[in-house]
Parts: C-alpha cells; structure tokens; sequence
C-alpha cells in the first residue's frame, strides 16, 4: 500500500507535484560498507581480504521511510522491549518509535516490562503507549519500560507474540539480545508469522560489527571524563599521586580509548586488545615508576575487560551468558601499592570506578540525535516489510543491517589503527611487551637524573 508517513508533496517550480522531493528512500538505494581503498596491506588501518587489497564493493540497504508499506497501520500492533544493562538513549530511542509509529496512523502500541522476562512472566502486563505517555522520556535516563538479562524459551516468546498479536517487535539491545531476536525472527518465519523484527543496537562499548558507532557511546566517552579529571586533580594534589580509572568495556576498548584520547591527561590507557604485563623490565608498573620519578604523579585508564589474563578465571556466568569478568582495577590498584612498597618509594592511590554512574545517565544532545534517527527508521524499516534487521549508522550513512552480521563477533580496536596510535602518541607510554622498543624508558628508571 501507499506509504503514510509524510505530510504530502512539495511543489516543483511550476506548482505540480514533484515526486523526488518527498524524501522517500528508494528500494534501490544502497550506502558503501567501506569508502576507502587500500593500495598497500602496509596502509595505517588496512582490513584488506587478499595480498594484493583488492576493491571488492560491499554495500548495505539504506535506511528511511519507503512510498510503497507493507502493513496497514490501523491494524498493525507494535510491541518496545529493552533487554541487557542500561545504556544512555534508552529512553530517546523508546520515545521516537512511539512518535513515528503514531505518525504512521498506528493506535495499539506496548511495551513489553523488564526485557524478554516481559513475555512469558505472568505477573508482568504490558504497557501502554502513546505519544502523550512517552513525551517526556528523554529528560531521564535509565528505561521507562525496565531492563533485564537473559530470557526464557525462543517458543514461549514467540508463542506470547502470537497470542498478544504483535505484528511488529521493536528490540532495543546488544549482541546477546540481537541473537535472541533473530531466533525469534526465525520461528515466526518458521511458524509463517508475520511478524517484522527489527533491532536498535543498544551497547555502551560500541562494540557492534559494521557500524560507526552506536548510541551511548558518545554520553559514556564525554561522562568517563569526569571521572579522569577527578582522578588527575586527586593524583595531581598529592605528593606521588597515583590515579586509578576503570572504565566499561568486557571485549573492547573503544571508551577508554576515546576517553584517554579525549581527556588528554592519560599517562597509561589499556584495552583488552593489546596484552600488556604489568611485573618486570618494561611492564607497567616499571612504567608508572619512571612517571612519578619524572612527573611526580600519574594517571591510569583501564578498560574493564583488560588484562584478564593476569587474574584468576572464575568461570562463571551472568543471566546473559556472559563471563563475569575479575576485577582487574582491583588487581591494579593492589598491585600498584604492592610495588611501590617493595622499593620503599610512597604512592598515593586513587581508584574510581564510575561505571554504573555512566549507564544510568542520561545521553547527550549527540546520541539524543542519532536515538531519534536509529527510533524512526527502524520503524521505517518494520514498515517497509524488513525482519531480522537491526538499524545503525555506516559511513555516516543510515541503513539496515542483517542480524547475523552484526553479531558474528564483537567489534574490537585493531590495535594497527591509526585511532589507537594516535592514542599512544597522546599517553606517550611505551609497548609494554617489547623489551626492543623500550631499553630508553628503563634506562631512565635506572637513572632518573
């Protein structure tokens, strides 16, 4: 059927309607994966599939609104469910889908409580939305409709789905919760249901495959600076300060990177992507030793998942299936006081873990943007008959992405990028593996004069 979503046409210059100019996307339209071509597998950052870097054209669906929809929309019920951790843009992103869906013509819109516990839990009911409920969502952070891990049966979900009579499922979450959706995707196609599945990547880490970023990232990066700023004033103030951050990110390391990068004031940034030991000739502590002979004071960001290698392995999993990681800012801060002790030099440590301060906040007028986009067009994108997609940003570029794609594997920092050594230009801190490249640095610490 026709599409509903715009106003009406806007005129050509001699008053006739002209098609071109009702900011429909065409069926057709397609944004690039990748823009730049690598003449050499040397090249900064090159992700190259042969020797020789060949071009090979990938390209993705293009998001936004289509002329011609598949459902009718006073028929259509549309079903919000946020799943994981919290994340700064929840909210915006619940509170744009609502007003899109309502644009469209859709009346029957719910949330669906605590995540996929909201389906197949009999003391949670779904909730009602409208424009008038959701208005004022994005004035707090957290979820209004409640998260939580982990799920029950792919068929009880899909099973309430079909007794609920929800043609369209909004999935707001990560890697874990984009997996369920696309099992639940599968059992409706299974069952012949047709039901359209559409995801927002919800990850603080940015750590989702193919996209430029997703929504909360920026609000963590920018919030993670006020925990490195107390932490500098703290180790700048005290005679042989030492400050301590530990920042989010299980697998990747795009926030300490950016918030290191960023805040400028970073003396050793470590990520789960690049091992590092901190005992002996070249390690960190050697390191941090040399800083505070030279500088007096010094300032640490480590990523949560970093590391890991060094601590006792528990096994253990949460509700998601995910590792529950040891806490190596514990280890750090312990292993710190240890050394410095041993060579009867005074350190004064300061360890600030910030990270449930920065999931609960509210997002920035940056990710308030790009929640409002990446809310419209996955509506766009139920509407135009997709399921098992999610929505992201690619290139600066909106579009649709398969599920299985995005989730095959955590996006990391390639440690060969450009981003990741011009972070270590800005720390200055040397590779604390390479006994090669840093014979200067423990000179300096033999011989700090």
């Amino acid at each position: 059927m026709a599409g509903t979503f715009l106003l009406g046409p806007l005129e050509d210059g001699n008053g006739a309607p002209h098609e071109m100019q009702l900011g429909y996307v065409n069926d057709d339209d397609r944004a690039l994966l990748k823009v730049i071509k690598f003449a050499s597998p040397t090249s900064a950052g090159a992700e190259c599939i042969d020797p020789e870097c060949s071009w090979v054209e990938q390209w993705v669906h293009r998001a936004g609104p289509r002329k011609q929809i598949y459902y009718e929309p006073r028929e259509v019920k549309a079903a919000i469910v946020t799943c994981g951790g919290l994340c700064p843009g929840l909210n915006d992103v619940i509170r744009q889908i609502v007003f899109t869906l309502e644009k469209y013509g859709v009346k029957n819109i719910v949330g669906i409580p605590f995540g996929y516990r909201g389906f197949f839990d009999e003391r949670l009911s779904e909730m009602p939305l409208s424009r008038r409920v959701v208005q004022n969502l994005n004035l707090n952070g957290g979820s209004f409709l409640g998260v939580s891990r982990g799920g029950g049966k792919v068929d009880e979900i899909v099973d309430s789905i079909q007794a609920r009579g929800i043609d369209m499922l909004f999935v707001l979450g990560g890697n874990g919760t984009h997996a369920g959706a696309n099992a639940i995707h599968n059992e409706c196609r299974r069952r012949k249901l047709k039901v359209s599945v559409v995801g927002v990547p919800k990850t603080i880490d940015n750590d989702i495959l193919l996209m430029d970023k997703t929504f909360g990232f920026d609000t963590a990066v920018e919030e993670a600076q006020r925990a490195i700023n107390s932490a500098y004033i703290e180790a700048h103030s005290a005679y042989h300060g030492i400050g301590l951050v530990k920042l989010m990110g299980r697998s990747s390391g795009f926030i300490t990177m950016h918030a290191s990068l960023s805040s400028g004031q970073i003396d050793i940034c470590l990520i789960p992507e690049v091992p590092f030991k901190l005992d002996g000739s070249y390690g960190v502590l050697q390191h941090l030793e040399h800083l505070i002979r030279t500088k007096g004071s010094a300032v640490i960001c480590v990523a949560e998942g970093a590391g890991q290698e060094l601590l006792e392995k528990s096994n253990a999993t949460d509700l998601s299936g995910n590792v529950i990681l040891s806490d190596i800012g514990v280890h750090i801060q312990q292993k710190i006081k240890s050394y410095f002790k041993g060579i009867g030099v005074h350190a004064d440590v300061k360890y600030i873990d910030p990270t449930y301060m920065i999931r609960a906040c509210r997002a920035n007028a940056s990710d308030a943007i790009l929640c409002t986009v990446l809310g419209q067009n996955a509506v766009h994108g139920a509407f135009a008959g997709f399921s098992g997609v999610t929505t992201g940003i690619c290139n600066t570029h909106y579009v649709y992405l398969p599920i299985p794609e995005v989730i095959a594997t955590p996006r990391q920092v390639n440690p060969n990028s450009r981003m990741w050594h011009r972070c270590l230009t800005s720390t200055g801190q040397p590779d604390f593996l390479d006994e090669v490249n840093n014979t200067e640095i423990a000179d300096l610490v033999l011989d700090p004069n």
